[in-house]
């Protein structure tokens, strides 16, 4: 039984995240988020929750004791976020992370060009591919909320396909990473829905 953090865990891909943990697997979650009150329907002997900003580092390195996977689903200063958590993780010497970003941070979505809105998740995304853990970043299109699990994944300098992809989709690829430590490490995935 491994123990996943989820840093966000408000989020709209962390709450499909947690759900398919608890209903699919014997998972134990700590689901970190600013505030602990937001939280709806996560009444689990499997779940704790503890109440902390991603920047608080002595916080996040007291949340991440005993984890074996990272799971971080953020938004804001995510180049700050990015660093804390690379340096909580070593440590810690936690190795797994799947972090969320954006399609479109290398430049590979055919005929887009996003330019500096995306260079917080370009920034997150070197300073992840810089250190020595075992990352997967993870790309997503534009977010439906579609109640399906239907995904296709690009590698980091294949074009992107897609426009679009349901929050449970990415929600179920972060469960499987997690479920299947050595899948797709050191990877950045593109992920959308096969058009």
């Amino acid at each position: 039984m491994s123990n996943v953090l989820v840093l966000g865990a408000n989020g709209g891909i962390a709450r499909h995240a947690t759900d398919l943990f608890l209903r699919g697997t014997k998972t134990r979650l700590t689901l970190y988020l600013r505030d602990s009150g937001r939280l709806k329907n996560v009444d689990s002997s499997r779940v704790r929750i503890v109440e902390g900003d991603v920047l608080d580092f002595a916080k996040l390195k007291e949340a991440m004791s005993g984890q074996d996977v990272v799971y971080a689903n953020l938004a804001g200063d995510l180049e700050r976020m990015a660093k804390n958590i690379v340096k909580a993780m070593d440590a810690t010497g936690i190795k797994r992370l799947i972090f969320i970003s954006s399609m479109g941070i290398y430049d590979e979505v055919p005929g887009e060009r996003y330019g500096s809105i995306l260079e917080p998740y370009r920034k997150a995304a070197a300073v992840i591919e810089a250190s020595d853990i075992d990352y997967t970043i993870l790309r997503p299109a534009w977010f439906t909320n579609s109640d399906e699990i239907d995904y296709e994944l690009t590698q980091k300098g294949q074009p992107f396909k897609g426009s679009q992809v349901s929050r449970k989709s990415v929600a179920a690829l972060v469960v499987k990473l997690a479920e299947s430590p050595g899948l797709e490490v050191r990877r950045s995935l593109g992920v959308s829905k096969p058009e």
